[in-house]
């Protein structure tokens, strides 16, 4: 036990102070994440929505993101991720807070896709300085200390959404827009010095000559990086399913099973529960004992089994098990996406290569309300769970054999 203890404890060591705020700044603004977790159960059951209708406003946030995506990384690399971060907190807030005034399908869905686009700008800008402010030796644990972050945020954000949603819908929106408006000032109380401070040493280096500071080399765009598109796709369908935890899965809790809210937000926040407890850890062992192909294999099939269990009328324990898995596998494939993304990026475009594998998940999450409800409500929840299961079971496999060729392959076409 002792041994266990260690080992746990040591998967902390080493982060800079800075990812550790970048985290603190990360899990007050998921804390407030009570908006898209509800909002298909909001539309259905408070705006009368059909399944189908839900579906196309959920996929507003995955167009809205993918130019979110594109536009985060490249506001990054042109500005830098300081100012991208504080300007998509601050501009997401008073979004947030307009929600209650749009309830019929089209209007909804513009605001849906103008919200998502805002919030998906940050994200590349977040993964740039968590790149920026980790130790080489520990980015892939400087990823995960955010992603537990988020989802401790997230573990807080549905619990308490669906207690407000059974008070009022309109909570969620103005509860969400509190908590991004004070991660918003936290960013800046801590990072305005330190951008700063950031700054002036580059100034200083440029000064001390030319010979100091090496002359730019031009670097391969992602879109154009056809190993790096391929990884892209294959985060893609994996992405798909993944998603369905945000946006199908709860429509499976309240419309097949009948859950009341309160059970909903208690089923999605043991999700963000896991990941906080576990992630650390596993990522710290999976570091030492499994590559990356390994471990995107492993985590890849504790989705798809997950999946498989809701197909077959689950009671209350099996989905609380179901979750637990799906955390499970997600706390061993999504961080070791990240960190091979930034491996393969350049010095100067890591933004664009952040954005573009951004985009695969927004894409994502396009397809994945639209394909997700319209194979509910055409064949039934059960078919889809065992569709999902099929198409993570085939990411597993790709996964296994292509990471290898990616990984071998990035020093042969990237100068790092």
């Amino acid at each position: 036990m002792s041994r266990l203890f260690k080992i746990y404890a040591d998967s902390f060591k080493g982060l800079s102070l800075e990812s550790w705020m970048l985290s603190i700044v990360m899990l007050i603004n998921r804390t407030g994440s009570m908006v898209l977790p509800f909002l298909g159960v909001y539309m259905i059951d408070h705006l009368k929505f059909s399944l189908e209708q839900s579906g196309l406003v959920l996929a507003c946030f995955g167009v809205g993101s993918v130019i979110g995506s594109w536009l985060g990384g490249y506001l990054t690399d042109k500005i830098g991720e300081y100012y991208v971060q504080a300007g998509a907190l601050f501009i997401s807030v008073p979004l947030f807070c307009l929600y209650p005034f749009f309830n019929t399908p089209l209007a909804l869905g513009l605001m849906v896709f103008a919200q998502s686009i805002v919030s998906e700008i940050f994200r590349p800008a977040n993964s740039v300085a968590i790149a920026k402010y980790a130790r080489p030796q520990n980015l892939t644990r400087a990823f995960s200390l955010n992603r537990m972050a988020v989802n401790l945020g997230f573990s807080i954000g549905p619990a308490l959404g669906g207690l407000m949603a059974a008070y009022s819908y309109d909570l969620l929106f103005y509860g969400n827009a509190f908590f991004t408006l004070a991660a918003g000032f936290m960013y800046l109380y801590f990072f305005n010095r330190r951008q700063k401070l950031f700054r002036l040493k580059k100034e200083r280096l440029s000064l001390q000559g030319p010979e100091i500071v090496p002359e730019p080399v031009k670097e391969k765009s992602p879109y154009t990086d056809g190993p790096f598109l391929i990884f892209c796709l294959l985060c893609a369908f994996f992405s798909m399913c993944f998603f369905q935890l945000m946006n199908t899965l709860p429509l499976f809790y309240k419309n097949d099973l009948n859950l009341s809210q309160k059970n909903i937000g208690l089923l999605m926040g043991t999700n963000g529960i896991v990941v906080v407890i576990f992630e650390m850890l596993l990522v710290h062992i999976a570091e030492k004992k499994f590559s990356p192909a390994q471990t995107l294999l492993y985590g890849t099939l504790m989705c798809a089994l997950s999946f498989f269990l809701l197909a077959f009328n689950p009671v209350l324990a099996v989905l609380f098990l179901s979750i637990s898995l799906l955390s499970l596998g997600e706390i061993l494939v999504l961080p070791f996406m990240a960190t091979i993304t930034a491996q393969r990026a350049g010095i100067t475009n890591k933004g664009a290569y952040m954005g573009a594998n951004g985009m695969a998940f927004s894409l994502a999450f396009i397809v994945s309300p639209i394909l997700g409800t319209r194979i509910a409500e055409t064949f039934g929840f059960s078919n889809l769970w065992i569709g999902t299961t099929i198409i993570l079971v085939a990411c597993s496999i790709a996964f296994k054999f292509y990471v290898p060729i990616l990984l071998k392959r990035k020093n042969q076409d990237h100068t790092f």
